[in-house]
């Protein structure tokens, strides 16, 4: 092999090693960004909740939902800090769209809604997240601190699949 194909397999294999890297951290990255997210999402839901809400159940489920996100907000924004990583301030565009279809429509219905799409569904889809983020992050604090929230995530899922809106679903 002569020198100069030498040095371009050389820098390719080093090229090709740097993404792989960087696809790793963008990952962790975006498990964070995702995460920050679905938290902000979940607390703007839940604060709607708080004054719209009728049942008192569903009342007492979103202030508990302010409650542990907010901590869990902090949480990541302390390790977000230590990876150089910058969140995201709110709920994603897709979300905003979901705060302000359970903000529309028959007041009657508002339980319903925030119950089905902030109580079970977001719920679900963050469970899956950190699920994965639990599984395949690369960076060991980022993965641990995902596993050690998945349980709140879960019990929140149950609390709110108990709640009396949902419950007469079943």
């Amino acid at each position: 092999m002569h020198t100069a194909q030498r040095f371009m397999s050389t820098t390719l294999l080093a090229a090709a090693a740097m993404f792989t890297v960087h696809a790793h951290a963008l990952s962790d990255e975006a498990f964070m960004k995702d995460a920050a997210q679905a938290g902000a999402a979940e607390i703007e839901a839940s604060k709607l909740a708080t004054t719209k809400a009728r049942n008192a159940d569903v009342k007492a489920f979103a202030t508990t939902m302010i409650a542990d996100h907010t901590k869990v907000a902090d949480e990541l924004k302390a390790l977000a800090a230590t990876k150089n990583v910058t969140l995201p301030d709110g709920p994603s565009v897709k979300q905003k769209a979901e705060l302000k279809l359970i903000d529309a429509g028959d007041d009657d219905k508002f339980d319903e809604r925030y119950a089905k799409n902030f109580g079970i569904k977001a719920h679900e889809d963050t469970i899956k997240l950190f699920e994965k983020a639990s599984r395949e992050a690369k960076d060991a604090e980022v993965k641990a601190w995902a596993q050690k929230t998945l349980p709140g995530l879960k019990h929140h899922l149950e609390m709110a699949k108990a709640l009396p809106v949902n419950a007469a679903k079943k």
